[in-house]
């Protein structure tokens, strides 16, 4: 990333060893530890095979942008690429599909975090390799993928909760709201539990209500105008991301309010349009969630397939902005 290699690094990418991992997790760059291109694939065309989510947030677009920029035919990768319309079964069916088609690599970021043992051990079966990106798995047999390359959703949330205790103090009530992703899916569980865990050092902050706005905009916006009616008072809105931050302020101008001061706006993506708002200071404080993890999917795709050995836990970093780094990132923010 000229800008954003300088942001995302990969934690310990092991670059040696000789045989392929079998025991071995919510939107265009050059990565950083796996670079593509990393490790010797040959002149071998990799056929890898991608089951997204979905395209329900501009974090979810960027990182699709991503994928499709690293895994081309030019930097040695065929790619075939499904969207699953936010449905799991849906990726299952795609990942079943890729087995048939025998590709060389399976990678996906899931929908929810389980219900993925069966379909994963078929792939095993057919001794695909799986890559899981952005979002883990809960399942029985850790060997079902070789490696998870993602943010902490759980440290994510835990820097909202601990700007967030910062900036209000410990004395006076504060009542927050809480937009949450969609349900069942690793970033919801984890930012969640981070930014509850977070807060709990201030007994004045309580989370008064919190429901799914499934990571999009239109049910941000949908959920915050119940919420703003059911609410007598509302301090906080905690979003599980901006998608669902930028319909909330919607709701809260047709109702009158100004986010960022009668409501403040912590938020987790850093996309955009989000940072704009942040930069207009309609948001507050946004924890980054990297999205440009196509590089680094090849440059795994491409060690795995040489046989070559990859760290489990591939940790991206991320970093967090007010509203001051907001407008100094923007002129060369790529997503």
């Amino acid at each position: 990333m000229n800008w954003k290699s300088s942001r995302f690094r990969v934690a310990g990418l092991l670059t040696v060893g000789a045989v392929l991992v079998t025991a071995g997790c919510g939107s265009s760059s050059s990565g950083g530890g796996a670079a593509a291109g990393s490790g010797d694939s040959g002149d071998k065309t990799i056929t890898i095979g991608f089951a997204q989510v979905g395209s329900e947030s501009g974090w979810r677009s960027a990182n699709t942008e991503s994928i499709k920029a690293a895994l081309t035919k030019e930097n040695g990768f065929n790619l075939k690429f499904s969207d699953a319309q936010q449905k799991p079964e849906n990726q299952i069916q795609s990942i079943r599909s890729f087995i048939a088609q025998k590709v060389d690599v399976i990678a996906f970021s899931p929908v929810v975090t389980t219900g993925w043992d069966s379909v994963l051990e078929e792939a095993k079966a057919a001794k695909i390799p799986v890559i899981l990106t952005d979002r883990a798995v809960d399942v029985q047999d850790p060997s079902l993928y070789q490696t998870f390359i993602g943010s902490d959703f759980v440290e994510e949330g835990k820097r909202a909760g601990d700007w967030l205790v910062k900036d209000v103090g410990t004395s006076a009530p504060v009542n927050v709201v809480e937009l949450e992703g969609t349900t069942g899916s690793a970033p919801a569980i984890d930012r969640k539990k981070g930014f509850t865990d977070a807060i709990a050092a201030a007994p004045n902050i309580k989370v008064v209500a919190s429901q799914t706005g499934n990571f999009t905009r239109s049910e941000g916006k949908q959920v915050m105008e119940g919420l703003l009616q059911s609410q007598k008072k509302i301090d906080v809105l905690f979003a599980h991301n901006d998608d669902m931050a930028l319909g909330a302020i919607e709701a809260i101008e047709a109702a009158g309010k100004t986010p960022g001061k009668d409501i403040k706006i912590v938020s987790i993506d850093g996309v955009k349009d989000g940072m704009t708002a942040l930069s207009e200071g309609k948001i507050n404080y946004i924890v980054e969630c990297n999205p440009l993890l196509g590089p680094d999917l090849a440059g795994l795709a491409k060690k795995i397939v040489a046989g070559q050995t990859v760290e489990k836990r591939i940790v991206t970093k991320d970093d967090a902005f007010d509203s001051a780094a907001a407008k100094a990132a923007l002129p060369s923010r790529k997503y």
